[in-house]
C-alpha cells in the first residue's frame, strides 16, 4: 500500500459556468467516519448531475464535499471504526454524495460494491452512478417485469445505454430514442429492439407501430419538457411513466385526462439526496441482481472516452457537446 499523503488534487467549480470554471486545487485528504472508507480513487465516472453543478443548478446537499464528481473506483486505503464490508486493498467501486473528482474519497460502506473481476478500474468508474438511477427507477419505481416494453429517451447516453442492457438482460422489448443515425446503430448493438431518431420521426408513433397500438409499459425520461404530455400518449394503459431529469425544462402544460383515462402512474425521483440507507438497499438489490450480470459479461458499461484529472475541462465539453456514446471517464 502507497503511504497516505495529507494532502490532494481535487477538481472544484470556481464559480458557475462552462467547462472552463472547473479548477484542480490542493485539499486536505478526507478522514473516514464510522462505517466509511477511504478509497484511492483510479477513475471517477463524469454525469449529468456534475454538469448541471457546474451550471449552478445543483448544489451538493448537506455534509457533501464542492469537490465535483459522484461515482468512483479505485482501491480501499483506510477504514473508519466499524467498516469491515471491505479489506486494505480490496478494488471497490461506489456512489458518492459529492468528491469523486480528486485523489482519495470517502464513502460509506453499505454503499459500495466489489468489481467483479470481468471489470477493468476503467470501466468499474462507469457504474455506479447510473446503475444505482437506472435500477431504482426502471426496476424499482416503474417496476419494469419480463415481456414488457421500456421506452428510454436518449438511448446513447450512460443512463440509456444502461438501460438498454440491463431491460434486454430481464427480458424486456426495448425502444430507444436517439438523435443521429450513429447513435441509433449504436442503441441496436447494445440490444435495443427499436430505435427512433428523434430528429426525423414522432417518436409515439413509433411506439405505437412497435406494439401494434398498445404503448410501453414504462418510460424512462430525462428530457421533459414537451416530452411530458407525448409520453404520455405513447404509454400503454396502466403505463408507468419515471422522471428522473428535465433537460428541455420542468414546466410544461398538460392535459391530464390521458392520465385518468389510462390510469397512468407519472413518478420520478432524484439520487444524490437520498440518505446512506436508502442508497444502500438499492446497493443491495445490485450486488444480488446485477452484479453477478457484470461478473459474466451480460451487460457491460458502454465506454465513449477517457480523460485525465487535469483535463476535467475537456472531459465537460464533451458531455456538453452532446456527441458521446455512453460513459465519459476521468483517470485520476
Amino acid at each position: 500500500m502507497e503511504p497516505i499523503p495529507g494532502t490532494m488534487r481535487a477538481v472544484v467549480a470556481d464559480g458557475q459556468g462552462g467547462p472552463e470554471v472547473l479548477k484542480l486545487v490542493e485539499r486536505p485528504v478526507p478522514q473516514p467516519m464510522e462505517g466509511e472508507i477511504l478509497v484511492r480513487v483510479r477513475f471517477a465516472g463524469v454525469n449529468r448531475p456534475d454538469v448541471i453543478q457546474r451550471q449552478g443548478g445543483y448544489p451538493p446537499p448537506p455534509g457533501a464535499p464542492d469537490i465535483l464528481g459522484l461515482e468512483i473506483a479505485g482501491e480501499v486505503v483506510a477504514l473508519g471504526q466499524g467498516a469491515s464490508r471491505f479489506g486494505l486493498g480490496a478494488k471497490v467501486m461506489a456512489l458518492v454524495p459529492g468528491g469523486g473528482y480528486a485523489d482519495y474519497a470517502v464513502v460509506h460502506e453499505d454503499n459500495t460494491l466489489p468489481v467483479p473481476d470481468a471489470l477493468s478500474l476503467e470501466q468499474a468508474g462507469a457504474v455506479p452512478e447510473t446503475y444505482f438511477t437506472v435500477w431504482t427507477n426502471v426496476f424499482e419505481r416503474g417496476a419494469l417485469k419480463e415481456g414488457e416494453t421500456l421506452l428510454v429517451h436518449g438511448g446513447t447516453s450512460g443512463i440509456g445505454t444502461t438501460a438498454i442492457q440491463l431491460a434486454k438482460a430481464f427480458g424486456a422489448k426495448v425502444i430507444a430514442t436517439a438523435g443521429s443515425p450513429e447513435k441509433c446503430e449504436a442503441c441496436l448493438r447494445l440490444g435495443a429492439d427499436v430505435v427512433v431518431d428523434y430528429r426525423n420521426y414522432d417518436f409515439v408513433a413509433a411506439v405505437k407501430e412497435a406494439t401494434d397500438g398498445r404503448g410501453a409499459d414504462v418510460i424512462l425520461d430525462m428530457v421533459g419538457g414537451d416530452y411530458i404530455p407525448r409520453n404520455h400518449e405513447a404509454a400503454a394503459q396502466d403505463g408507468r411513466i419515471v422522471q428522473i431529469a428535465f433537460l428541455k425544462g420542468s414546466k410544461v402544460e398538460v392535459d391530464f385526462r390521458r392520465l385518468m383515462l389510462k390510469r397512468l402512474t407519472h413518478t420520478g425521483s432524484t439520487l444524490r439526496s437520498r440518505s446512506v440507507l436508502e442508497k444502500a438497499a438499492i446497493a443491495q438489490a445490485l450486488e444480488a441482481k446485477v452484479l453477478p450480470l457484470l461478473a459474466q459479461g451480460l451487460c457491460r458499461p458502454a465506454m465513449d472516452s477517457t480523460y485525465p484529472l487535469e483535463d476535467v475541462a475537456k472531459a465537460h465539453a464533451r458531455m456538453d457537446g452532446g456527441e458521446h456514446i455512453g460513459k465519459i471517464v476521468l483517470k485520476v
